[in-house]
């Protein structure tokens, strides 16, 4: 098998009999995780431009332009409603009129957009109102393989078949299938998530039988991943390895550029944010008396400073009514919040998030880690777009009964996809080739987002010591005895509520079927709460959110070994 970074050659195969006898070209440009990247202006004086569905939308005006409209399919891979400001005010805030979604990809002339599990997360009454004004503009919301739990029958059209290139084309949707997961079932309720093998082979076996279309498109919101089926949420390449029947396989999720080909079937991934986009080409032609089909893929590097003005135009007023809600002030802060302190230890930043969460009337503890990998908010007025820097994720806040024994079996678990026995590094980091950007940078191993510290305890983790064995619990934040065979009520995010990062699955030992039980109560978004702390205080201090009566404390020890190692392996990674 041959992988490809930059564009390469396909493979030729022969036509299917149903195709007529003329030369042919289709042009497939291919989105996903766009996350809100919707305006190319920063809301916020100082910011800079960013890629954008404007930038995107000039390359493929330009290319229609060349080669006809036609002859391109524009196609989208998911997690299109949430990231970012706009989708947060339109999903939540301006809910008395049409979301500006639909209407941005109707603008842009979509053909279709598969189901993210992002956009699931938003909750029925967001996702079920942009798939009907989806449907409205002609464009499929597409999952083929997110069933309803009463008929058994796609909760989602499952595919759409489309006349571009002088081609039948039939383009298949699929849906990331490990949403339990990531997602608690109050939003997807109704709803079964089955995994794309073999649900994609037999929906590829259907549509040919039935369609018989000239090429087959699968679009699925489902990561690249390593092509050795240990991923049920990454399972592109497990796909392009096993799958008969399809042309191009459009993958998403990781927000991993990528490109690669067997046998003549393609897999292309465009990345994320607006950044590339994925582009095949698919060429029919006559050869020796027959038709032969000829397909290349490549991925596309966005132009940021090449933006549509005409759309920009079109789209000022929404982007101004965004702006005005995002700079409005909420609170004021007497110290600077950053979030790349998380990894070394408690800081004011991470102490908010628990001071938040801890304060529901169930919770006794809570666990959080760092959603922003590395921002800052300043000391002085915090308007509403700090939200977004301090909590980027629209995660319910949950409250689990967990068992002290789990508790700290749970905190072995993250610190030891955070940190390792010091050699030349206390963080597990490597410096290799980021997936995402291709530049060769210190990173971390693991992801930031799971790295889970404790609030309502007193306890150190043991830098020397061996995983599994690094954290020494001392008492609850009152002083009084934690027990580890004592029952205490958590506070979490509904994403590690649901057995995300593998925390509480992995790390405490608890059955996935068995994490809807241990729940106690549910609260609304984190961000929300975070944001009503702040109008109920007025003013936000570090002593407000650093109280050891309330929060507890922790540290890694030993201090004087420890500290020295964490700021020399922070100053290579920032």
């Amino acid at each position: 098998m041959k992988y490809h970074i930059l564009p390469v050659i396909a493979a030729a195969v022969l036509l299917a009999a149903s195709c007529s006898p003329a030369e042919r070209t289709l042009h497939i440009v291919t989105t996903g995780d766009v996350h809100g990247y919707w305006f190319d202006e920063p809301y916020v004086a100082g910011g800079v431009t960013r890629p954008s569905l404007f930038s995107i939308n000039a390359w493929v005006d330009s290319l229609r332009a060349a080669e006809g409209r036609d002859n391109v399919l524009l196609l989208d891979a998911g997690d299109c409603l949430q990231g970012d400001n706009a989708t947060y005010y339109y999903n939540y805030v301006k809910t008395d009129a049409g979301h500006l979604f639909p209407q941005l990809v109707s603008y842009m002339k979509y053909d279709a957009v598969a189901v993210g599990n992002h956009d699931i997360e938003t909750g029925h009454p967001v996702y079920d109102k942009v798939a009907a004004e989806l449907a409205a503009c002609g464009i499929p919301f597409l999952g083929a393989n997110a069933l309803r739990t009463d008929t058994r029958e796609p909760y989602f059209p499952p595919y759409k078949v489309f006349r571009r290139g002088g081609m039948k084309v039939a383009v298949i949707g699929f849906t990331n299938p490990n949403m339990k997961a990531w997602l608690s079932e109050p939003v997807w309720s109704g709803i079964e998530f089955v995994s794309l093998i073999p649900c994609a082979q037999e929906w590829v076996d259907r549509v040919r039988a039935k369609e018989k279309p000239d090429a087959v498109v699968l679009l699925m919101h489902s990561g690249t991943g390593e092509g050795d089926g240990s991923s049920i949420e990454s399972q592109g390449l497990d796909l392009l390895h096993s799958l008969r029947g399809v042309d191009l396989l459009v993958s998403s999720h990781d927000h991993r550029p990528f490109v690669a080909e067997k046998d003549g079937v393609w897999l292309i991934n465009g990345g994320a944010r607006a950044g590339h986009v994925g582009h095949a080409v698919i060429r029919l032609e006559k050869k020796d008396g027959r038709l032969v089909k000829h397909v290349e893929g490549e991925y596309v590097r966005m132009d940021k400073a090449r933006v549509d003005e005409a759309m920009k135009e079109h789209f000022r007023p929404n982007f101004e009514e965004v702006r005005a809600f995002t700079v409005q002030p909420v609170a004021r802060l007497d110290m600077e919040l950053r979030t790349r302190d998380s990894y070394k230890g408690m800081c004011d930043y991470i102490n908010l998030i628990h001071t938040v969460q801890i304060s529901v009337p169930e919770a006794q503890l809570s666990f959080a880690a760092p959603l922003t990998y590395n921002g800052t908010v300043k000391p002085g007025e915090v308007i509403f777009n700090d939200m977004f820097t301090i909590y980027p994720y629209e995660n319910q806040l949950y409250v689990l009964k967990l068992k002290g024994s789990e508790i700290k079996d749970y905190l072995e678990y993250s610190y030891d996809t955070w940190i390792q026995t010091p050699g030349a590094h206390v963080l597990k980091m490597v410096n290799a080739a980021d997936p995402r950007s291709g530049a060769t940078r210190w990173s971390f191993v693991g992801r930031s987002y799971n790295f889970d510290s404790a609030a309502g305890l007193v306890y150190t983790v043991d830098v020397t010591r061996p995983a599994g064995s690094r954290i020494a619990i001392k008492s609850l934040a009152d002083g009084s005895a934690f027990r580890p065979d004592g029952w205490y009520n958590v506070a979490m995010t509904s994403y590690r509520a649901s057995g995300g990062g593998d925390l509480l699955i992995k790390g405490a030992g608890i059955a996935q079927e068995e994490l809807d039980g241990r729940v106690i109560a549910r609260y609304p978004e984190v961000r929300d709460l975070i944001y009503q702390y702040f109008k109920e205080n007025g003013t936000v201090s570090a002593g407000m959110v650093g109280n050891p009566a309330v929060i507890g404390s922790w540290r890694f020890v030993p201090e004087k070994k420890a500290a020295p190692m964490f700021e020399a392996d922070m100053n290579l990674i920032f």
